[in-house]
């Protein structure tokens, strides 16, 4: 029998590493980007459909609530690619020591706020 199994399966406890975070981000940045989709293709399709549609498009996205909302999925978006990005480096061999993993989800979380900012300036600009 195994002595060093862990005995607290609680996993609110157990304190992830920030790699570890960061995947999970990933994950969770993905699913909010597949719902996001089916509205942005919906206020797509009613924009396409007549010049009225257009009209309350536009004005429905010149609210602040609907700003902070495009601005969230934008958030998602360059987090995602972000992500993706260190993932695919990793896939080529690179940054797969405990080191790198570090090293690649804080340049993963400091390139987003990056891009963070930049969407919060075009959107709200």
């Amino acid at each position: 029998m195994n002595v060093n199994r862990p005995k607290n399966l609680n996993l609110m406890t157990i304190k992830f590493p920030l790699p570890a975070l960061t995947s999970i981000t990933h994950r969770v940045s993905g699913i909010i980007l597949f719902v996001v989709v089916g509205l942005a293709l919906a206020a797509l399709q009613c924009s396409l459909e007549s010049p009225e549609g257009f009209q309350s498009v536009k004005s429905l996205f010149s609210l602040p609530l609907a700003k902070l909302l495009i601005w969230l999925m934008l958030c998602a978006l360059a987090y995602h690619f972000v992500a993706g990005l260190k993932h695919l480096v990793m896939d080529m061999g690179i940054g797969e020591t405990k080191v790198g993993g570090y090293a690649g989800a804080w340049i993963t979380i400091l390139a987003s706020i990056v891009l963070f900012v930049v969407a919060g300036v075009w959107i709200w600009a």
